[in-house]
């Protein structure tokens, strides 16, 4: 199935180990460029953003920034599967009609751990966890978010609002499981935790401590989710103050309402004051995690592993603030979804270079195998990448793809939540797919859905020209049926459980 992943010869740049760094809902496209439509990326290496984040401009400087670089999929659970398989979202079957990995398919990091690698995973994303089939492959996958690993989530005590409500949360949950370890994760949160972090802080130091204690016998590969940008942003208020305007205030950006899918729905609104405050927000949180790259990259030096290690910081996808009509990452395939950074540095990736071919994150298992020479067959067999390394026998891509398999959450769901919905959010109901050229950009979608915009001319995909390019849309509309009505989909029999605590935090990060 691969594409070409061969190599014309091994090369001596390959690296010992591969750190994999997904910077949850971080997007490419700049969360200003409404307002200033020079600036160029969000999390990348445009000078006003090397502001932003200036730990992954320095990387992208050493290493290798890819400026066109695409997810799968427009959310965590379809984009994570794609990225751990190299398989489109309908063929992987993960996805919002069914939020389970199954073991049709191989991962990267059994990839890695039958080639003798340490496989270690830190995640702070719910979804990618052992609980949805994320932990195949890893001998440690924890949850980064929690001082001692435990199935039970106390988020709800963390985010009650008032001290009856923390009682209440703290009755309904201490005592599931163990509920010393429970006060532990409690104490930690309440007490201990920085304010304005989601897990990266005890994230980054566990990974600190693990690179300074362990058995250096073997390589080791290494992924970390980062989740800080995701909703709700809730930056260290220093952070948050370096892009709120001069008229604004901390207080009234976090006072700011955020619940992407009540406001999807229409159950509330926000006008462009709200979205300007909360884009300054979500850039405060990008900032912060930022430092814990700058972190993660000091631990590596100081367990001495840094120039033998290949590191990879991406997007798994992005985000609507306000744009196109939406908020959060459901519903739709937009560039502000699908355009995502990605920064290579180390083995052959240290030139300082920017690649601007379109790249899917599909590509990145072929370039980490290919890069730390682990051959598997059986992966590249199922896998769509082409490897992005510089000795890969392959052609750059002319088109990148994307999916958008089914509705999450469901219609039903919303009306659960909601009640009565607006007769526009059952367009939401439906099957999209996208293909991205370097001059166009084409969606269909169940039923009569389809647009098509002249991406050269209109970034901000604000015109539909679909009707003025009968060839160009009847063109594209054939390569996206030629590349996905042959795959074979996954099997997603049966339903998907989780736990009341997952559901909660879940729902908290408006999944639910």
């Amino acid at each position: 199935m691969g594409e070409s992943n061969g190599r014309e010869s091994e090369s001596h740049e390959n690296v010992h180990n591969v750190v994999l760094v997904v910077l949850d809902t971080a997007r490419a496209t700049s969360v200003d460029e409404v307002n200033a439509p020079g600036e160029r990326n969000a999390t990348g290496c445009g000078t006003a953003e090397s502001r932003t984040m200036p730990t992954l401009a320095s990387l992208a400087a050493e290493g290798t920034s890819f400026e066109r670089a695409f997810a799968t999929a427009p959310w965590t659970v379809p984009s994570h599967a794609s990225l751990f398989t190299g398989t489109y979202p309908s063929e992987h079957g993960t996805h919002g009609g069914h939020t389970y990995l199954g073991p049709d398919h191989r991962t990267l990091a059994e990839s890695f751990s039958d080639a003798g690698y340490e496989t270690v995973g830190v995640s702070n994303n719910t979804w990618i966890t052992e609980e949805f089939g994320f932990d195949r492959g890893f001998e440690t996958l924890r949850r980064g978010w929690q001082y001692v690993q435990s199935d039970v989530d106390m988020g709800t005590v963390v985010r009650a609002e008032h001290l009856e409500a923390k009682l209440e949360a703290a009755r309904d949950r201490l005592f599931e499981g163990n509920p010393v370890v429970n006060a532990a994760n409690l104490l930690y949160s309440e007490v201990i935790k920085p304010q304005g972090d989601d897990g990266a802080d005890r994230t980054t130091t566990w990974i600190a401590d693990w690179l300074q204690n362990r058995e250096r016998d073997r390589p080791f590969f290494l992924f970390c989710n980062y989740i800080e940008p995701h909703v709700e942003y809730d930056p260290p208020q220093a952070h948050a103050e370096r892009f709120l305007p001069p008229d604004a205030s901390y207080e009234e950006a976090t006072a700011i309402r955020q619940d992407p899918r009540a406001y999807d729905v229409g159950d509330y609104e926000l006008g462009e004051r709200e979205f300007r405050l909360l884009r300054a927000l979500y850039r405060g949180e990008l900032a912060y995690v930022d430092e814990q790259l700058g972190r993660l990259r000091d631990a590596l030096e100081s367990a001495g592993e840094w120039e033998d290690t290949l590191l990879v910081v991406c997007g798994d996808h992005g985000e609507n603030v306000g744009e196109h009509g939406f908020f959060g990452h459901q519903y739709n395939l937009y560039e502000t979804l699908l355009h995502v950074p990605l920064v290579v540095r180390g083995g052959p990736f240290t030139d300082g270079g920017r690649r601007s071919e379109l790249v899917s994150l599909l590509d990145l298992p072929d370039t980490l195998l290919d890069t730390a020479a682990v051959d598997d067959r059986a992966f590249r067999e199922q896998s769509w990448g082409r490897s992005l390394h510089p000795d890969a026998r392959n052609d750059p891509r002319d088109a990148v793809f994307a999916e958008y398999v089914a509705p999450q959450p469901s219609i039903d769901r919303l009306e659960a939540r909601f009640g009565d919905l607006p007769e526009r959010i059952y367009e939401f109901d439906r099957q999209l797919r996208a293909i991205r050229t370097a001059e166009y950009k084409y969606v269909v979608g169940d039923g009569e859905f389809e647009r098509l915009h002249r991406m050269t001319t209109d970034p901000l995909e604000t015109t539909d020209v679909a009707d003025d390019e009968p060839t160009v849309r009847a063109d594209l509309r054939e390569r996206l049926e030629r590349r996905f009505d042959g795959l074979e989909s996954a099997a997603t029999e049966g339903s998907v459980s989780m736990s009341e605590s997952t559901e909660d935090r879940l729902a908290d990060l408006g999944y639910l």
